[in-house]
């Protein structure tokens, strides 16, 4: 079993799961590229269980890593750390973020094969990418709860992903295998199981501000490992990439 989880990147997301894991009997170590020194006080915060470092300090003293970043920025990353560590891959690809990336618009990569292209040791494992921050936040249930939501999950290391999957249960979501990191793209940004079967559909005629009190609000009916299995099967790969969101305004969907 793992003990201590390093986070690559201490945005949103990260943060989230970092709360997540202490509450979970985790150690972590946060890192981000300005340095552990700029961490301080999200270190007091987090409590005696957290410390900060610099990020490679951060990957080779994990048993388990999770990075979170722009795509943009992967090459900054301490590549060689990475060798043989078991690597969560939380990040979606939005070109008005990272720029035009040519092998994931052409759909000649999934976005955690190019995440693998830059981190070619990693024992990656994509998860905990299909939520919004404010329904990742807000999401985790015990296990046996009536309403605790399923996630995907996909790697090509199967101890990898066993050992990502006791992750997700233990910070309150069912995780769903979905096959290999080529498979992946059934389960990427803009896919059926990508952010909206957790919101539900807003209904018509809302204001961006009466949309943003409803997509505040919890109102859906639970997603369970069965709905991802199907979401999943439903995905088109030639389908135009994001279209499933395109609708909702971008602080909901970019992370």
């Amino acid at each position: 079993m793992s003990d201590t989880i390093g986070f690559v990147g201490y945005g949103p997301i990260n943060r989230a799961l970092a709360r997540f894991a202490l509450d979970s009997g985790y150690h972590v170590i946060i890192s981000n590229s300005r340095g552990p020194e700029t961490l301080a006080a999200e270190v007091a915060e987090l409590g005696e269980h957290a410390r900060a470092a610099t990020a490679e300090q951060a990957v080779l003293a994990a048993d388990l890593v999770s990075v979170s970043v722009p795509l943009h920025v992967l090459d900054t990353l301490p590549a060689g750390a990475f060798e043989g560590k078991i690597t969560i891959d939380t990040n979606n690809y939005y070109p008005q973020r990272n720029g035009e990336i040519p092998e994931l618009d052409a759909r000649e990569l999934t976005t955690s094969q190019y995440v693998l292209r830059h981190l070619p040791g990693a024992r990656l494992v994509k998860a905990l990418h299909n939520l919004d921050l404010y329904h990742l936040q807000n999401g985790p249930r015990p296990a046996g709860s009536p309403d605790r939501w399923a996630l995907p999950i996909a790697a090509d290391d199967q101890d990898a992903k066993d050992m990502v999957a006791e992750f997700v249960e233990r910070i309150g979501f069912d995780a769903v295998d979905c096959g290999t990191l080529a498979d992946s793209w059934r389960i990427q940004g803009g896919t059926p199981v990508y952010v909206l079967p957790y919101i539900g559909s807003f209904p018509e005629g809302l204001s961006f501000e009466q949309r943003q009190q409803w997509f505040r609000t919890e109102h859906t009916a639970r997603v369970t490992v069965d709905d991802v299995r199907r979401l999943a099967a439903q995905a088109d790969w030639n389908g135009r990439a994001r279209a499933l969101t395109d609708d909702l305004p971008r602080e909901f969907t970019e992370r």
